[in-house]
């Protein structure tokens, strides 16, 4: 029987890296997407969405008490077309800078994935929002706007995302992390879903992504 996993587009690769033999249907996006399916009744054996997520569908009894176990941390880095000049993005101002100069600025959809919601605040706090309004790309969730960044024909595209985005997709490759004062750590969880029609399959697995044999996995994708 095939586990049914409904996850953050943060933990899309480690996935595939350490199902091995199992067969995992996963359905991957925007953690408030994948939330949103889960409460609409979409089959879940496990889940892998933000702690806080977590936390609040155990407390509404979505998800079994004891089973979360935490995948790590994910930060929130910038990115360019492989093969790009990598501009500076340490400060305030350079990040400033850089999004103002880029034709394109690719980044998740801003009100339900995690990063999108982030990066959008970190747009209007910098004063490009508004400034590159025409220039904005939004997508679903981060892997989908990375390679839809590496599709784009025209030179100079920046995009921001979460790590594991970064790293998971080709043709983009990871400029930096954001500035220290808008840093993005995000911890990932993964939990058994009270409906599970496989609960003892769906644990195994939980503790699978969370456990020793998956740590070099985990930095590969860029936990921390």
């Amino acid at each position: 029987m095939a586990l049914n996993l409904l996850s953050g587009g943060a933990a899309q690769a480690l996935v595939g890296r350490m199902k091995g033999s199992r067969e995992v249907q996963g359905t991957f996006g925007a953690v408030g997407a994948m939330r949103d399916k889960l409460l609409g009744g979409e089959p879940c054996d496990v889940v892998i969405l933000t702690q806080a997520l977590i936390d609040a569908l155990t407390q509404q009894g979505h998800v079994v008490p004891g089973s979360a176990m935490p995948l790590g941390v994910v930060k929130t880095g910038v990115a360019v077309k492989q093969g790009d000049p990598h501009p500076d993005v340490s400060t305030r101002d350079a990040l400033k800078a850089a999004l103002l100069r880029a034709p394109g600025i690719y980044f998740p959809d801003p009100e339900r994935a995690t990063a999108g919601i982030h990066f959008m605040k970190v747009l209007k706090e910098l004063g490009v929002a508004d400034a590159k309004k025409d220039g904005l790309r939004t997508y679903p969730n981060g892997a989908t706007a990375m390679g839809e960044m590496a599709k784009a024909g025209e030179a100079g595209v920046i995009g921001c995302t979460q790590v594991t985005e970064i790293l998971h997709v080709a043709g983009v490759e990871l400029v930096g992390l954001l500035p220290k004062e808008f840093e993005l750590a995000t911890v990932y969880t993964a939990a058994v879903c009270t409906k599970a029609r496989s609960p003892g399959d769906a644990r195994e697995f939980v503790r699978l992504l969370a456990g020793d044999e998956a740590a070099a996995a985990r930095a590969a994708c860029g936990f921390e």
